[in-house]
């Protein structure tokens, strides 16, 4: 190390990736992106995800930060507080943390995975603070949601509504 090197600014490390958490990936099952209660699309606190129209699906109440990919495939798209993925058989998914959270502009929000990355069910894509969410007055429902829902026969939830999941537990199902 040289004198000056000392000085130098040093770049922030990037954040570190939780583990991945087991999970099952069969064709056309999403999985729970959070460990936390399920409930059905109708009851997110949001009219446009409760009047399903970014599509079909479920969300979690979270009992912890952080958040997976609940179906293996190709990020199609990352803001701070969602994540957009494709599966290799035309599902498309988005993983929604929040609602009104697109007014954080980020802020309490760490990503692990960028356009372009190819993930597999259960690997850690999001992590949110919940105490930024909270304190900033918007709840913190974790949205799955089948965004080209129309493609198919239906979208149905794999579990009873208030069923307590972990993350990776099969809690929706694309019907072709």
């Amino acid at each position: 190390m040289g004198l000056f090197d000392m000085f130098k600014k040093k770049e922030p490390a990037a954040p570190a990736k939780p583990a991945s958490v087991s999970a099952t990936a069969a064709p056309d099952t999403l999985c729970a992106p959070a460990n936390g209660r399920v409930i059905a699309m109708t009851d997110v606190p949001d009219p446009v995800f409760s009047g399903e129209v970014l599509g079909k699906g479920c969300a979690v109440w979270p009992e912890d930060d952080i958040v997976y990919a609940p179906v293996s495939g190709t990020v199609t798209v990352t803001m701070g507080h969602a994540v957009g993925l494709s599966t290799d058989d035309g599902v498309e998914v988005l993983v929604h943390i929040g609602v009104d959270t697109v007014n954080l502009q980020g802020k309490g929000f760490t990503g692990y995975v960028k356009q372009g990355d190819t993930v597999k069910a259960g690997d850690p894509v999001i992590k949110m603070d919940r105490n930024v969410i909270k304190e900033a007055g918007y709840p913190d429902c974790v949205v799955l949601a089948v965004s080209n829902t129309a493609e198919f026969a239906g979208v149905e939830l794999a579990v009873e509504p208030e069923t307590t999941v972990t993350a990776g537990t099969p809690v929706v199902k694309v019907v072709r």
